[in-house]
């Protein structure tokens, strides 16, 4: 796996742990000051929803198909798809990390309700 890959799959299953979802205070030392998400329900959510009593789901989640492009110097777009294994909801998802000072931040994320994986081959 190469280390651009890599970097970036541990980020995004860094946003997924329980032990970060748990804590809207873990959440958001992930998320970008401008960070904000489509998510699969058709909500929108934004960097300052993070700052209260937001409802982060703990489940199982597993990673497939995951793929890192590089967009500039200073941003990464990931896909994948996403396996919740507490509630077996298949997702597509996409999110593009912003360089900033204190490392890669979660600037936007978006979630697209699907089957499964073998719809993305």
């Amino acid at each position: 796996m190469d280390s651009l890959r890599k970097q970036f799959l541990a980020l995004e299953n860094s946003h997924l742990a329980p032990v970060v979802r748990e804590s809207n205070w873990n959440m958001s030392g992930i998320l970008d000051d401008e960070f904000f998400e489509f998510g699969m329900s058709g909500g929108v959510c934004q960097r300052s929803d993070f700052n209260g009593d937001y409802d982060l789901q703990e489940d199982d989640y597993h990673i497939f198909r995951f793929e890192a492009k590089v967009l500039g110097p200073e941003s990464v777009l990931t896909v994948y798809v996403l396996e919740n294994r507490t509630t077996g909801v298949w997702t597509h998802r996409s999110s593009v990390w912003k360089k900033r000072q204190d490392g890669w931040k979660l600037f936007f994320h978006q979630g697209t309700k699907t089957d499964g994986f073998k719809k993305w081959e």
